[in-house]
């Protein structure tokens, strides 16, 4: 258990009325006409705080990772740009989700991803920043491993091997924790940034390397 684990609050915030209404509607849809395999699910029901992180090819990854979590609602960071219109973003702050300038130094979200993890919920991230992107977690957002070694909680790998289509099933896989104590210990800078930026990598490589096998 890690230390902001043992240092949460009891009482985790209530899920969102939009967020509540829409994934039941979305995990019947997952069990019927766009089929989705979790492998490991397990591995996103344990006790938050933690850090989701997830490979981001459609709009639905998202969708596909809060149906995953049962208990507990995620809250997502999300581009400012999506924002832009006004119906989408009330929807999004309805379900409390996170804007941030992936391309300036953005502290408020920074604040606002640390206090997720503080009060004992789940942070859901995708490091890629954005979807079409060329390789998996090949570019990764450098502000990932920063709020990742700085919120001092389980950082969860989440592999979406696809996206989601009428009557083919996808399949999702949890990994383990990605190990992070040992860059904590060496203090959070640039290396232990990249270092872990190196290890997410590494993991969905062998993630998708596993899933290609099956």
């Amino acid at each position: 258990m890690s230390e902001a684990q043992k240092k949460a609050p009891e009482k985790k915030a209530k899920k969102s009325l939009l967020y509540a209404v829409a994934r039941p509607i979305a995990a019947l849809l997952f069990k019927t006409f766009l089929p989705v395999k979790f492998h490991n699910r397990e591995g996103l029901n344990g006790e938050p705080p933690f850090v989701l992180i997830g490979n981001h090819t459609s709009l639905m990854d998202p969708v596909i990772m809060g149906v995953g979590v049962k208990k507990h609602q995620i809250r997502f960071i999300g581009k400012k740009e999506l924002w832009k219109n006004k119906l989408v973003g009330a929807a999004f702050n309805s379900m409390n989700m996170i804007p941030v300038d992936r391309h300036n130094s953005d502290m408020e979200a920074m604040r606002a991803c640390m206090r997720v993890t503080r009060e004992g919920n789940i942070l859901g991230i995708f490091p890629e920043g954005t979807r079409h992107h060329k390789g998996l977690m090949e570019e990764i957002e450098s502000g990932v491993a920063l709020i990742a070694l700085r919120s001092r909680v389980p950082v969860i790998p989440v592999y979406i091997s696809g996206k989601v289509a009428l009557f083919r099933t996808l399949h999702v896989y949890v990994g383990d924790p990605i190990p992070t104590e040992d860059l904590r210990e060496q203090g959070v800078n640039k290396e232990t940034c990249d270092l872990l930026l190196t290890r997410i990598t590494q993991t969905y490589a062998r993630m998708h390397e596993a899933h290609t096998k099956a």
